[in-house]
C-alpha cells in the first residue's frame, strides 16, 4: 500500500484511540493485468469502492470496528510478482502489530478480490468477500481453510467471468465455506444494482465480525451452500 494510505487505514481514518478495535474490514479496489504505474486518488477503480466502503461503515456503526479502503502501491497484478497480495500481506502484518490479533474481513473488487483470496492465509483473516472477482482457473484455495468466502458476479461481465468464480467456488468448497451469489444484469463496474452490490458485502462484514443481523442475502446463500443447493440469482 502506499505510505499515506497504509497509515490511514491502519487508522481507519481517523486518530487512532487507545482501545483496539474489536474487528476491521479491508476494501480493496481492483486493477489490471500488468501494469506498474502507481496507482492514483482519483482512478476510477479506487473512486469504486468509496460507496462500498460507506455501506460497509454504515452497516458496522455503533461498533467500534474500523473500515479501511487503502491504495495498492501500483495498478497491476504483474505476473508472479502478485504485486497487490504482498501490499496487502504487508497491511495485515501492520495492523497486527497496531491492534494485536484483532478478525479482519476483507473485501475487495476484480484484481482486488482475487489479492483478498490469495491473502487469506494470513492469521488476521476472518472471511472475504469477492466482488466481480478475476479468479483465473489455477488460483489456489488451500489458504482459504477456515475462513468464510463469498463470491459475488453479475450476469452481464463481460470483463471476469462469473463461470472461473463459480468454479474457484466448487475448488475452495473443498476447504471451507464458500458461498456465491448472482446478480442478474449486474455488470462488472457494479453500477448496475449498485445498493444490492453494497448491502452483500456490508451484510458479510456484520455477519463474519459477529454482530446481530438479520436474516438475509447473505445468510440465506451459505445455507443454501451447506446444504448443496443452487446459488441464488438476485
Amino acid at each position: 500500500m502506499t505510505g499515506q494510505d497504509a497509515a490511514t487505514a491502519r487508522q481507519g481514518g481517523r486518530q487512532p484511540d487507545s482501545a483496539n478495535p474489536p474487528g476491521a474490514v479491508i476494501v480493496m479496489h481492483g486493477g489490471r493485468s500488468v501494469s506498474i504505474e502507481p496507482t492514483a486518488a482519483l482512478q476510477p477503480s479506487v473512486l469504486r469502492m468509496i460507496p462500498v466502503a460507506g455501506a460497509i461503515r454504515h452497516a458496522l456503526r455503533g461498533t467500534g470496528a474500523r473500515v479501511c479502503r487503502p491504495r495498492f502501491r501500483v495498478r497491476g497484478w504483474n505476473g508472479p510478482e502478485a504485486s497487490p497480495v504482498q501490499d496487502l500481506h504487508e497491511l495485515l502484518d501492520q495492523l497486527s502489530r497496531d491492534w494485536g490479533r484483532i478478525p479482519v474481513v476483507l473485501v475487495g473488487h476484480s484484481m482486488g478480490a482475487r489479492a483478498a483470496l490469495r491473502a487469506a492465509g494470513h492469521p488476521l483473516v476472518a472471511a472475504v468477500a469477492g466482488l466481480a472477482p478475476w479468479l483465473p482457473p489455477a488460483e489456489p484455495v488451500s489458504q482459504l481453510a477456515g475462513r468464510r468466502i463469498l463470491l459475488v458476479h453479475g450476469s452481464a461481465d463481460e470483463i471476469t467471468s462469473p463461470e472461473q468464480s463459480w468454479a474457484y467456488a466448487e475448488r475452495g468448497r473443498s476447504v471451507t465455506k464458500v458461498a456465491t451469489i448472482e446478480i442478474r444484469g449486474g455488470d462488472h463496474a457494479m453500477l448496475r444494482r449498485a445498493r444490492l452490490w453494497h448491502r452483500l458485502a456490508a451484510e458479510l462484514t456484520r455477519l463474519s465480525l459477529a454482530q446481530p443481523t438479520r436474516a438475509g442475502e447473505v445468510a440465506a446463500a451459505f445455507n443454501r451452500a451447506a446444504a448443496g443447493e443452487p446459488r441464488p440469482v438476485l
